[in-house]
């Protein structure tokens, strides 16, 4: 065959298939001209019958690309017809979520649209929302079944239209996320920025329905926010979140980095109160719930969980006596058990685990004008039927914690609390144990806080356990002990810092204090503790300082009395306005020197 034999029969596949390029382009801008009205009528009518009338959807342009396969619709808002879901309550077939949606692209690629025409399947490679705003609105509804009527299912609404649906990956990329609550008195609004939502796998058939692998027809739905960032209401914390994420595939929800910081140092944030008012310092490195029922979370509002891990973490909390306690506050109403009571929403955790949980408590004292500290390292353990669901409470109503740290990063200290969830007094029980610890590690508490400074002393043993309330605890506390030498400190209300006394020393070391337990000659002495609640005593407080009730006794300065610490609270404060009272009449002397 000659050259131009060869050429003519180039000339002639490029024209052939030049002219079927062309009959294909204009068939499908003849097809996108004649089906785009008719798309647009089915994609709007679809929704609004497919939903019972409940939602539109309206878009200011579709475009269709046949020999792609691809879909894009422009400027989509989607709505809720408040009416019909107003009418739906009253017959009590509304359901507790609504959606509201605004975006400007909507692109639906690789869809089978002779397949969906022909065989009446629709099959979609993926739909992708970009940057969309997302309102979700929950109501509190009650469902009423309708003996007369058969609620027809998803698929029956659709199956005269299609035999079955199925969308390879659904996609919300980097949406604004609003969720709307209106159960309570009040409605309340959680925004969240940056969510990204990937759902894989939805099938819509006549079997999808009663497969127990799918999530509401798909087989994951994952979704995750990164770089979540704000201040609280009362501007005086930051809060921030690395990321959170989750799956209902894999049954889990990931929280890392969470943290809530003060905005002032110690002692400024607790001036900016009147009262007294705790100042924390929280960060989670990681928080993980696990085996999460997304059903009973989406549909009700339960959050029902098989265990909620906690840390590494660290957990500070600082408090400071200059002010006076709050009058009308009982933080009684915040021990967890009652805390626990309170939340609006019912959960139930199986198993609270905690890991290498670092927790630090200050106090600031006017009196020593210092700050006394205790450290509990590495605490680790775990919080068996975290719960406040009435049903659970009917089978088991205490929750159990087994606890595991370090007291002051060198005694191994375990102690167990029984929580009673029903009772109305908030019943608790708890009991611990430690062994081998030198007393002078306690300095950094008893000395600014007590007044009292350890000068040498050990524990062999202690063990303890008592029965408490909201108002008081009462028990019994072993401690063996040897060695124990203390010194008595003044105040530091006059700013010259706290110095020994001597007499008061040398009469308690010789005296009221007895050195070791047992005594030579005598059995171990066993102490009966009791102590009464104030208001502005917490939960922990309450734990401490009945121990320490004990420990006193134990010691042998408990025919000492303990000082109300409110009336404690009142003679210091008057020292600290006698003294600023001092301070601002030598500044006033001095500024009429100088003039």
């Amino acid at each position: 065959m000659d050259v131009q034999k060869r050429n003519r029969i180039w000339v002639w596949i490029g024209s052939i298939f030049g002219t079927l390029v062309l009959i294909l382009a204009f068939g499908a801008i003849f097809i996108n001209a004649k089906w785009k009205p008719i798309l647009t009528e089915k994609i709007k009518e679809g929704v609004y019958n497919g939903s019972n009338h409940l939602y539109n959807i309206d878009f200011k342009d579709v475009r269709i690309n046949i020999l792609t396969g691809s879909m894009a619709l422009q400027n989509v808002t989607l709505s809720t017809n408040q009416k019909v879901y107003d009418s739906l309550k009253i017959q009590h077939r509304a359901p507790a979520h609504t959606f509201e949606l605004k975006l400007k692209k909507l692109q639906v690629s690789r869809v089978g649209i002779l397949t969906a025409y022909f065989k009446k399947q629709a099959i979609v490679g993926a739909i992708i929302l970009e940057k969309p705003s997302i309102n979700v609105t929950f109501s509190k509804v009650t469902k009423k079944p309708d003996t007369t009527k058969v609620e027809k299912s998803l698929y029956e609404q659709l199956s005269k239209t299609l035999k079955s649906i199925h969308i390879n990956t659904i996609k919300i990329v980097d949406a604004d996320f609003d969720y709307i609550n209106k159960a309570g008195s009040k409605k309340v609004v959680n925004s969240i920025k940056h969510l990204n939502v990937s759902v894989k796998d939805f099938l819509l058939d006549s079997l999808s329905a009663n497969d127990t692998t799918r999530f509401y027809y798909t087989k994951d739905i994952a979704f995750d926010i990164a770089g979540y960032k704000s201040v609280t209401k009362d501007k005086m914390y930051n809060m921030r979140i690395d990321s959170i994420n989750g799956s209902t595939a894999k049954k889990k929800i990931t929280i890392k980095g969470l943290k809530l910081t003060p905005l002032y140092p110690e002692l400024a944030f607790s001036r900016k109160y009147n009262v007294q008012k705790d100042r924390y310092n929280l960060n989670f490195q990681q928080i993980e719930l696990r085996q999460v029922d997304f059903v009973a979370l989406n549909t009700d509002q339960k959050l029902h969980a098989g265990s909620l891990r906690i840390g590494p973490a660290q957990v500070a909390v600082f408090m400071s006596r200059e002010s006076p306690p709050s009058s009308g506050l009982d933080k009684g109403r915040n021990f967890p058990h009652v805390a626990l009571r309170r939340l609006a929403f019912p959960i139930r955790i199986d198993t609270v685990r905690l890991k290498n949980v670092d927790v630090k408590y200050g106090e600031y004292n006017p009196a020593s004008k210092k700050t006394g500290s205790v450290d509990f390292k590495s605490l680790h353990g775990d919080i068996l039927n975290v719960t406040n669901d009435s049903l659970r409470l009917l089978k088991q109503n205490h929750a159990i914690a087994s606890l595991h740290t370090s007291l002051m990063g060198s005694g191994a200290l375990h102690v167990k609390i029984d929580f009673n969830l029903n009772d109305k007094n908030g019943a608790f029980a708890y009991s611990g144990s430690m062994d081998n610890f030198d007393l002078t590690q306690l300095n950094p508490l008893s000395k600014p806080l007590g007044l009292v400074e350890i000068e040498r002393g050990r524990v062999q043993h202690i063990d303890f356990k008592a029965n408490g309330n909201q108002r008081n605890a009462s028990g019994t506390l072993n401690m063996r002990y040897n060695n124990l030498k203390v010194k008595m400190l003044s105040d530091n209300i006059d700013g010259e810092g706290t110095k020994e006394k001597g007499l008061l020393s040398f009469l308690a070391n010789t005296i009221l204090v007895k050195d070791e337990n047992p005594s030579k000659g005598e059995s171990p002495r066993t102490a009966t503790m009791t102590n009464t609640r104030i208001k502005s005593a917490s939960f922990f407080n309450l734990m401490w300082k009945t121990i320490f009730v004990g420990i006193r006794d134990i010691v042998g300065v408990g025919i000492v009395p303990v000082k109300d610490p409110v009336k404690q609270q009142k003679v210091v404060a008057k020292k600290i306005r006698e003294q600023k009272r001092a301070d601002r009449k030598e500044a006033r002397k001095a500024r009429r020197e100088k003039n």
